[in-house]
């Protein structure tokens, strides 16, 4: 059976922000700017167990032509473009402790393409489930919420890569688990994931191996809250917590009694845009050209995930395979 809750983005930010603060001690971190509020090994933060990285390192992002002069004119003409962002845990994106300022590797990156496009980012938050349907619709021009590059979603979305994050496994410090290489040692546990994610996919796709071994089926507990799916670990109503590789690293050197299990698989990250959409190649050349100028590494070293980094960004590029087992 799974377990789904949901509520509003208000709410989810202080659940995630009481489990922060007076459960786990797990601290948000990152750099942006206000919202209109409706994945080799990558370690904490450079600034520490609890702390804030605070340096802006994309505010001598300089204005890439080169880049400019792809994007569409209609673009041009209004200076700006909309952003969908899901707002989930660092270091990918969360909140500084005004409850409002958007931060993380995505704002980092969202901000700096920006800059080097000439253009305002007006950041909407939105939640996970609904930003890539609002692509669709042609609601957004930009989505951002870690999303790993799938066949599935290259159907109906463009994507412009960034970084390469994935999904990785977490359990209670106690627990016999010492790494998740294959599915079938899931078998009989509860596994808690974040609903619309490509790790509820995965589990669910692979349900039918535990029957084939002979083993009863593990249970996928969704939760629509980050911070939820750590509560149910720690309070012991899931077993085991399938995350963001990064996500995952990140949240277990600032929680008690949790261990990092392993990575399980490699995804390419990317900004998400409508089908066709013609910015893909301005947002590429925005992306290759940090890379050239080194704010690509500084916005890496910052959220410590340099095991993140991609040799050249690239539009929809076909899904990393997974693993056999």
């Amino acid at each position: 059976m799974s377990t789904r809750t949901s509520s509003g983005t208000a709410r989810t930010a202080l659940v995630f922000g009481l489990i922060t603060a007076a459960a786990l001690g797990l601290t948000a971190c990152a750099g942006g700017e206000p919202a209109t509020a409706p994945a080799g090994a990558a370690g904490a933060p450079a600034a520490g167990k609890g702390a804030l990285p605070t340096e802006d390192v994309v505010a001598g992002v300089r204005r890439n032509e080169a880049a400019v002069k792809l994007l569409p004119a209609d673009v041009r003409g209004r200076g700006s473009f909309t952003l969908a962002s899901s707002v989930a845990t660092p270091p990918s994106s969360t909140y500084l402790p005004d409850g409002r300022t958007v931060v993380g590797v995505d704002a980092d990156f969202a901000a700096a393409v920006g800059k080097a496009l000439g253009l305002d980012v007006k950041r909407e938050v939105v939640g996970f489930e609904a930003i890539l349907p609002a692509l669709g619709s042609g609601k957004y021009d930009v989505g951002t919420g870690n999303f790993g590059v799938t066949e599935e979603r290259r159907k109906a979305i463009d994507f412009v890569t960034y970084i390469n994050d994935g999904q990785g496994f977490a359990s209670r410090a106690d627990s016999p688990l010492k790494a998740v290489t294959d599915l079938t040692q899931l078998c009989g546990l509860k596994v808690a994931v974040n609903a619309g994610t490509t790790f509820e996919r995965t589990l669910e796709q692979n349900k039918g191996r535990c029957a084939e071994a002979g083993k009863p089926a593990y249970e996928v507990n969704v939760y629509s809250e980050t911070g939820a799916i750590w509560m149910s670990l720690q309070q012991g109503r899931s077993d085991v917590v399938m995350n963001t590789i990064n996500g995952v690293r990140y949240a277990v050197t600032q929680q008690r009694n949790v261990k990092f299990l392993n990575e399980y698989r490699r995804l390419d990250v990317g900004f998400a845009f409508k089908k066709g959409t013609p910015l893909a190649p301005a947002f590429q050349a925005a992306v290759n050209g940090l890379k050239a100028d080194g704010t690509y590494d500084r916005i890496l070293r910052k959220w410590g995930v340099t095991g993140s980094g991609i040799a050249t960004s690239r539009i929809s590029p076909p899904e990393i395979p997974a693993p056999t087992k």
